[in-house]
């Protein structure tokens, strides 16, 4: 059964650290591209950070030089990571992890569950 479970939200002041956590299982996400989005009220959903299956990255304007995306592909299971630092109030939203593969004909797409992030003093 595949799943993405995330971790590691939480409330912390502006300029302070957080560390995301996804653990997708499966075997079939070690060819799968992984993402961070996140999506605060009222606003829509938006990719924060991407690391494809061969460990090139990409980053959103706003964090880049701020957060770094990390993935590990264990046997049957993706390890992905996203360490925030120097965090703003407008870093505050729902981070969701995601799971992408480009077929011929489709796209196929995992989500996890959401973890909520507050930066605030």
């Amino acid at each position: 059964q595949v799943q993405l479970v995330e971790s590691g939200g939480g409330l912390v002041q502006p300029g302070g650290s957080l560390t995301l956590s996804c653990a997708a299982s499966g075997s079939i996400f070690s060819r799968y591209a992984m993402n961070w989005y996140r999506q605060a009220p009222g606003k829509q959903r938006e990719l924060v950070a991407g690391i494809s299956s061969g460990g090139s990255t990409n980053y959103a304007d706003s964090v880049k030089g701020r957060f770094t995306i990390s993935r590990d592909n264990a046997r049957n299971t993706v390890y992905l990571q996203m360490q925030m630092n120097s965090l703003k109030p407008e870093d505050t939203a729902v981070y969701y992890c995601n799971a992408n593969y480009e077929g011929f004909t489709r796209n196929y797409d995992y989500w996890g569950q959401g973890t909520q992030v507050t930066v605030s003093s």
